[in-house]
């Protein structure tokens, strides 16, 4: 009797959720923007950072398709970063200099570095030869070095001290690289001149990287070592400005901010032009895309918030420094393991694009002023699941093209509005993040779905007419797909990301 029971009214209550109306069924993400409400005037710049690797090397498979992407995207504070994992490419004095001879050695630094800049050409950049040579500091053994210079080494950044502590060797030593770029060559410790022929100008200067994570950087080692490049550098491009910090764990230490950013703790005249930090999100080894839907924009929002927090100290200390958060991405466990030659789905593009169209909007809420999606090429070995290109054919992938997509779209000036409250709205959070943007082109909508499932959104009249342009799962590796809403309804694929353009 009660089986017999429990099946009538378990069929009962299927045949009545079957006769409710649609709406009933699934209740449907609203989007109205209350276009005469801003909440921010945008300073921000959606922009990304180039890594040397061997990829980028003149002749390597994906050289001239990551640098055409590159000059393609047009983007201004692109961040350039020769790096230690390849000395020979990051270093250019790899000895330290005697009474008869010296090792500056331009080699295999300038072709890409050139080729950078010729990419970058007419828009901003943001250099940083972040790695000091490692003789400048006092090991008990000199730190030795492949002769291959596409071999990897990760032990190249030994020892704590400076052999001289009062960071002039390390000041002339970046004076000296720069000039070499900027000023058609140098004169070195023994006065010979070298010369270049190059006269490039280099905008911003970023100061070391990740120095959390190197050399056992304290914040006050770190900060006699940023006035001594700053001073070396000044002396041959006195205009110049510099950015500070670039921290790996920006959450883990706030006396980093607290150190750096007070002017006392700097020689007078020393600028705090910017500072710079960074995230990825990192999920677990066992997470795949149901799960990573969760874990990329939780960790996020745990980045937002130690982003509010370094704010407050730089309004305290120094308020004019901007931020830039220059590495923003995703670093799957699997990465510079065996497993990392595995190809990942297709759709993990999405959802890492889709990560960072969520952070531009509430960086750009927050007032920061460049936001760097990390980086133009990874590859097996080398971090591929950062890789803004397609490292099997060298066209640029999903992560490229939002970046490319939120790049022409939405620049500092923008104001961005608020959405109207929606009077039947729950306190769930939405899964489809909206923000609403007035531009010089137009209003526009910038849509992005954070789920690993397909969304339908209604949409208030005024966008019903309004064309789209959207990456996701099908437009691959291919530009953004242009479209028009199915009247007021718009489908989002899982992890797509769409601009709406009002008519």
């Amino acid at each position: 009797m009660i089986s017999s029971w429990l099946r009538l009214s378990t069929l009962s209550s299927l045949l009545a959720l079957l006769t409710l109306p649609a709406a009933a069924q699934e209740k449907l993400q609203k989007i109205e923007i209350n276009w005469d409400k801003t909440v921010i005037v945008s300073k921000s710049t959606a922009t990304l950072q180039v890594v040397t690797n061997p990829m980028l090397n003149p002749g390597a498979p994906i050289h001239d398709g990551s640098f055409s992407a590159l000059k393609a995207l047009g983007a201004d504070y692109v961040r350039y970063v020769p790096w230690l994992p390849y000395p020979k490419v990051a270093v250019a004095e790899l000895e330290p200099p005697t009474r008869d001879k010296t090792s500056w050695d331009f080699t295999y630094i300038d072709p890409v570095t050139k080729d950078f800049l010729a990419a970058t050409e007419g828009h901003s950049t943001i250099i940083n030869f972040s790695t000091i040579p490692a003789w400048m500091f006092k090991t008990d053994q000199p730190v030795k070095y492949p002769d291959d210079p596409n071999q990897v080494f990760w032990k190249y950044t030994q020892g704590t001290e400076l052999r001289d502590p009062s960071g002039k060797e390390l000041g002339d030593y970046y004076g000296r690289l720069v000039s070499w770029y900027t000023k058609g060559g140098f004169t070195d410790e023994n006065g010979k001149r070298h010369e270049s022929g190059y006269h490039y100008t280099f905008p911003i200067w970023e100061v070391l990287n990740e120095i959390d994570f190197e050399h056992n950087t304290t914040p006050e080692d770190y900060t006699l070592r940023y006035d001594a490049m700053v001073e070396g550098i000044r002396k041959v491009s006195p205009n110049t400005q510099f950015m500070g910090l670039a921290l790996a764990a920006p959450g883990l230490n706030p006396k980093y901010f607290e150190y750096f950013l007070n002017p006392k703790n700097h020689k007078p005249g020393i600028p705090l032009d910017y500072i710079s930090f960074h995230f990825y999100a990192s999920p677990a080894k066992d997470e795949g895309l149901d799960q990573w839907q969760h874990t990329f924009f939780n960790q996020a929002n745990g980045f937002l918030a130690t982003t509010r927090y370094i704010l407050a100290i730089r309004d305290r200390l120094s308020p004019n420094t901007k931020i830039d958060t220059d590495e923003l991405g995703v670093i799957l466990p699997t990465d510079n393991t065996p497993a990392d030659k595995m190809p990942l789905p297709a759709r993990y593009w999405n959802a890492a694009g889709a990560l960072y169209g969520f952070l531009f909007v509430e960086l750009s809420k927050l007032g920061v002023d460049v936001i760097g999606e990390s980086q133009l090429v990874g590859y097996p070995t080398q971090f591929p699941s950062v890789s803004m290109m397609d490292y099997n054919n060298g066209k640029p992938n999903a992560r490229y093209w939002v970046l490319k997509l939120i790049k022409d779209n939405f620049h500092p000036g923008d104001k961005l509005v608020a959405q109207k409250e929606q009077k039947d709205e729950d306190d769930s959070p939405s899964d489809v993040m909206v923000q609403g943007f007035i531009t010089p082109q137009g209003k526009k909508v910038l849509l992005v779905n954070g789920t690993n499932s397909e969304k339908t959104v209604t949409l208030a009249q005024d966008l019903q007419n309004a064309s789209t342009l959207t990456v996701d799962e099908e437009t691959g590796d291919e530009a953004p797909r242009a479209g028009k809403p199915d009247s007021a309804k718009l489908r989002l694929a899982p992890f797509a990301v769409t601009v709406l353009s009002v008519q």
